[in-house]
């Protein structure tokens, strides 16, 4: 994402409206990734009674987020350059724009508002926490979920977002992630992990969980999000340009391919192709061309998509079959894997064998996005684990026994989806 912008770029005496109508438009096709496209895709994987609980994480999330990144996440993430608190070596921002001083609607960020610029990267904020919510389903406490929200975006979110796109260190290597392999998927993926495996499995699993209430649902939401996620890449080139339209077409042939492929292998596999499956292909095609939309050509996202197909599609059963760790609804193995492999993958993918765009060496750049990968994996677990220990000493993470029985719409929000 192009943010690290110069200071004779904020001076810009007018915006481009080109460019500033398509951010806009980006924003709101981001915005419809969390709710509602996220918040159906979950809520149709889950039981009947469990979903308006998944509803009410992603509402919440959503406010909680976008509160945050008023008051000071916005200013964390993508303010300071190394001086103040920020003299940590760009490992954090600082708070230059705390509640968003300073910010008026003259103030610009290369061709667009400073304004649309912070709404633009709010909707990130808010999605990526909302990804976690598949790993935790169906068990946990409301409070643990406010809770998480709140340190997760402040000790995980903000600083990857200010490692990459903040002109922190990682940016100042050279890593390359256009729209969130790194910001958004790993972090959110790895933490899903750690945090299914803490807060241990629902009852009965894995022999006894049931299937999926709502496949309509589920594709619906996988369908918004394959819309939205035009916003979500080809709206971080922040202009609107033929690298965004390059980006845009790379990200929907990742998507297309995934679905096919995730098919084919269920099929397979098992004798059927069933639609949850290819609906979760999209997703995970989606997931693995986003940081490297910015520099694969149509053969490097065709090839992205495969792989994507493949093996997240096996990564969803070693995780809970052979390891145990009720991931509910995939998070490390669709996000997290499908997010890391293709920011690792993009250095080779993005060169120019391949019909790539990348201007780098493709040693050099491979090493680059290995070790900012493993250092961000390493945060995302270590201060993920923190917080989950923060949590249980504050209230606890899971619901009774009998709660889980009942189903959390009606033991912790009084009311029941459907009624039949």
């Amino acid at each position: 994402m192009l943010l690290a912008l110069p200071a004779a770029a904020q001076d810009s005496p007018a915006p481009d409206s080109g460019d500033t109508a398509w951010m806009l438009t980006s924003t709101a096709l981001v915005l419809l990734m969390m709710l509602p496209a996220l918040a159906l895709f979950y809520g149709g994987l889950v039981r009947a009674k469990n979903l308006l609980s998944v509803l009410m994480h992603c509402l919440l999330m959503a406010g909680i987020a976008s509160i945050l990144w008023m008051v000071g996440l916005y200013s964390l993430a993508l303010k300071g350059d190394g001086g103040g608190i920020a003299s940590l070596g760009g490992w954090i921002g600082d708070l230059s724009a705390f509640g968003l001083r300073g910010i008026t609607p003259e103030s610009m960020a290369g061709n667009i508002p400073e304004t649309v610029l912070v709404m633009f990267q709010m909707t990130f904020a808010i999605i990526t926490p909302g990804l976690v919510v598949g790993a935790f389903v169906e068990r946990v406490k409301l409070s643990a979920v406010i809770w998480f929200t709140i340190l997760w975006s402040i000790l995980v979110y903000a600083p990857a977002a200010h490692w990459v796109w903040g002109n922190g260190w990682m940016m100042q290597k050279g890593v390359i992630d256009l729209a969130g392999g790194i910001v958004v998927h790993a972090t959110a993926g790895v933490s899903a992990l750690v945090f299914a495996a803490m807060l241990g499995s629902r009852r009965g699993f894995p022999k006894q969980i049931l299937p999926p209430h709502s496949p309509w649902m589920v594709v619906t939401g996988a369908g918004l999000l394959w819309v939205g996620w035009f916003g979500f890449n080809a709206g971080s080139q922040v202009a609107a340009n033929g690298s965004a339209g390059m980006t845009m077409l790379v990200t929907h042939l990742a998507a297309a391919t995934g679905t096919l492929t995730w098919a084919l292998v269920e099929k397979l596999k098992t004798g059927k192709a069933g639609i949850v499956g290819a609906a979760t292909g999209t997703i995970a095609g989606l997931a693995t061309v986003t940081p490297a939309s910015g520099v694969v050509g149509p053969l490097g996202a065709i090839l992205l998509g495969m792989l994507a197909g493949v093996v997240c599609y096996f990564a969803c059963g070693l995780i809970k079959e052979r390891f145990k760790v009720d991931d509910s609804l995939d998070v490390f193995a669709v996000h997290g894997l499908g997010g890391i492999m293709g920011t690792v993958l993009l250095a080779v993918l993005g060169t120019s064998s391949f019909g790539g765009f990348g201007d780098f060496e493709m040693g050099t750049q491979l090493g680059i996005q290995l070790l900012c990968v493993a250092v961000t994996v390493v945060w995302s677990a270590a201060a993920t684990f923190l917080i989950v220990k923060v949590i249980g000493f504050l209230g606890g993470m899971r619901v009774s026994d009998e709660d889980e029985e009942t189903g959390l719409d009606d033991s912790s929000h009084g009311e029941k989806a459907y009624h039949w």
